[in-house]
């Protein structure tokens, strides 16, 4: 899997209170998230939700992706 793409703090801060909230299960609530989003009919929310969930992959992966300086 490619490095995700992180808009920014607000992403961070979304995906780190997930994982806060609801531990291993952060990334079905933000899928979730993300349904609901769709079908209320709003694309950007959906994608927000959608990347948030990548972005708690990446946070909560054991390996370590890259370069280790």
């Amino acid at each position: 899997m490619d490095t995700p793409f992180i808009s920014g703090r607000g992403a961070l801060a979304d995906a780190a209170q997930l994982i806060e909230a609801y531990g291993d299960d952060a990334g079905f609530e933000a899928a979730a998230r993300a349904e609901v989003s769709r079908d209320k009919g709003n694309v950007i929310r959906f994608c927000h939700w959608r990347q948030i969930e990548r972005v708690i992959v990446t946070l909560t992966e054991r390996e370590v992706r890259g370069t280790i300086h």
